[in-house]
């Protein structure tokens, strides 16, 4: 087993590469998107499972609360996996694929932003969000990884990172 610090260093020169690698167009997209949807006062919605839930609900705190300082109101964003009791309830009776799609059925609007995070871009409740959304003039950006799955070829704008880790 190799030792720490060749490890830690082949590691950070791993995550340098992928960094240089982030499409920064595609980023300067989803910050003009959530830019407009602050001015504006749409809804910005975003999900992911595992990681990605939890990676959802920290950037909701942070855009709900953090953006505006104290001084502005913060973004309208929900984040869809944060709701535990909403979640169980719609994974048991409709499906685990239908946990996303059920609540952007209730809160979306036309003109709304879906921002979701995933791995492998195949999760079906990811795929079945994103599918709805385009069919409901909802905007959809997916940051994902791996080779970018189904969620690649349905957001309107994938920020893909092509990493296998």
């Amino acid at each position: 087993m190799e030792d720490f610090k060749t490890f830690a260093k082949s590691y950070f020169m791993k995550l340098e590469s992928q960094f240089r690698a982030i499409p920064v167009d595609r980023v300067e997209q989803l910050a003009n998107a959530l830019l407009f949807s602050w001015e504006k006062k749409k809804q910005v919605f975003v999900f992911g499972n595992g990681g990605s839930a939890g990676n959802a609900v920290h950037l909701a705190n942070d855009f709900l609360y953090g953006v505006g300082n104290k001084v502005l109101p913060g973004l309208k964003i929900h984040a869809l996996p944060a709701n535990t009791s909403v979640v169980t309830c719609l994974a048991n009776d409709e499906g685990y694929e239908s946990i996303f799609v059920e609540q952007l059925k209730v809160f979306a609007e036309p003109g709304d932003i879906a921002l979701c995070f995933s791995g492998s871009g195949n999760s079906p409740n990811i795929v079945r969000a994103l599918e709805w959304c385009a069919g409901n003039n909802i905007e959809t950006f997916a940051i994902l990884g791996y080779r970018g799955g189904k969620a690649k070829e349905i957001a309107n704008c994938p920020i893909h990172i092509n990493i296998d880790d």
